[in-house]
């Protein structure tokens, strides 16, 4: 819709504070364009609390929309290059992306 035919999914990635712009390199790696990284906050089992006050770690939330042939390949570089395996190092997941706007493709 909206004169663009390609179908796209979109990789939420979820790592600590700073780590976001690794994110992108590791997607980057794999064809990837890029990715845009929000600031969140986390309440899960690390939060802590230091002198009675409730510490609530800061998160790099990366949205990576790539082709849906590519998304494969992103989410691999992503959750090795990050070490998503491990506990503690972050979360990553795909979503269907059923409408899109505003890309331009220039191999059409």
């Amino acid at each position: 819709m909206w004169g663009n035919k390609k179908e796209y999914q979109l990789i939420i990635t979820i790592v600590d504070q700073g780590k976001g712009e690794e994110v992108i390199e590791c997607s980057k790696l794999v064809g990837a364009e890029g990715g845009t990284i929000l600031t969140g906050r986390g309440a899960g089992k690390e939060t802590a609390k230091i002198l009675g006050i409730l510490i609530e770690p800061e998160k790099d939330v990366v949205l990576t929309l790539v082709e849906k042939t590519k998304a494969d390949s992103v989410f691999v570089a992503i959750v090795q290059g990050m070490e998503l395996e491990e506990p503690g190092k972050g979360i990553a997941f795909v979503i269907d992306v059923p409408k899109v706007a505003g890309i331009v493709n220039t191999e059409e």
